[in-house]
């Protein structure tokens, strides 16, 4: 309970600015994968090295609160930026040039891979990890496919709606692989969340942020825990699922020039990933658990 608060100064020394910022851009992307139909903002929290920090900071708020406040700051700055500035690009991108916008965001997935890989590592691999990884990106894979016949509801847009969507996106963060934009889209309520996020609409911001608050807080606790029981198990399951719910993602269908395109985007996504994360690994910030 005597913690101080960080330095100013010291948070502004150039190692400090230089991962302030890496850490506002992984929020800026984690705040698109979340909009993204067939993203999820969990995987990309995990494949950026934010997910189990997040997990063990709401799971215990008050522990080192400050630090925790501070780092994760620009995560949440970028976050906002991701969801709001690039609501209305996303929309467009994704109604005019699908393929081309996804195959990049799969590009950017695949670079973080080595990175991911090593992690689930970090405490031991044993054979049967392995059998956890390829049935869990198998049974993703499967459900992700079983959810793109799912027939898109009509429902009517109201508070209760909107602080479910929430709920929905909260589910995307704390459970890697989970989609919410797809199953708004099959509930009829993406295009009107968009739009008002774009126009800033607080009637829908407001709840949504409150649902994402709420499912968080719920799930935060057993995520935790489940880490420190079994985190070798827990991270081949994650690396199960973003396995599975990358390939479950990629377009079919492609064709003509547009293959080039995409290859050239898919390229594009993997050398900045990838970039990004040599970067990051040489500043690394002080531990805060």
């Amino acid at each position: 309970m005597n913690e101080t608060r960080p330095s100013i100064k010291k948070m502004l020394t150039p190692a400090n600015t230089t991962d302030w910022l890496l850490r506002m851009l992984k929020g800026v992307l984690i705040g698109i994968g979340a909009i993204l139909p067939g993203m999820s903002g969990g995987v990309l929290a995990v494949v950026f090295g934010i997910y189990e920090p997040m997990v063990r900071f709401l799971a215990n708020v008050f522990h080192k609160f400050w630090q925790n406040v501070f780092f994760f700051l620009p995560i949440g700055i970028g976050g906002m930026l991701g969801v709001v500035g690039f609501s209305a690009v996303v929309e467009f991108a994704f109604d005019k040039y699908p393929a081309q916008f996804i195959w990049l965001f799969v590009g950017f997935i695949v670079g973080t891979f080595p990175s991911l890989f090593k992690t689930a590592g970090k405490q031991g691999r044993k054979p049967w990890h392995w059998l956890v990884l390829v049935l869990f990106a198998a049974g993703t894979l499967a459900f992700m496919r079983w959810g793109e016949t799912i027939t898109a509801g009509n429902i009517t847009t109201n508070l209760l709606t909107w602080l479910l969507s929430g709920f929905i996106f909260g589910l995307g963060l704390v459970v890697p692989g989970m989609s919410p934009s797809n199953f708004l889209i099959y509930l009829g309520l993406y295009q009107p969340m968009a739009s008002g996020i774009r126009q800033l609409d607080f009637g829908v911001i407001i709840p949504l942020i409150l649902g994402v608050v709420i499912c968080v807080l719920v799930f935060a606790k057993l995520i935790n825990w489940l880490f420190k029981k079994a985190y070798t198990f827990m991270y081949h399951f994650i690396l199960g699922v973003v396995v599975g719910s990358t390939i479950a993602i990629i377009p079919s269908g492609v064709s003509g020039w547009t293959i080039l395109v995409c290859a050239i985007l898919f390229v594009v996504g993997v050398i900045s990933s990838f970039a990004l994360a040599k970067v990051d690994e040489k500043h690394p910030h002080e531990s805060i658990f």
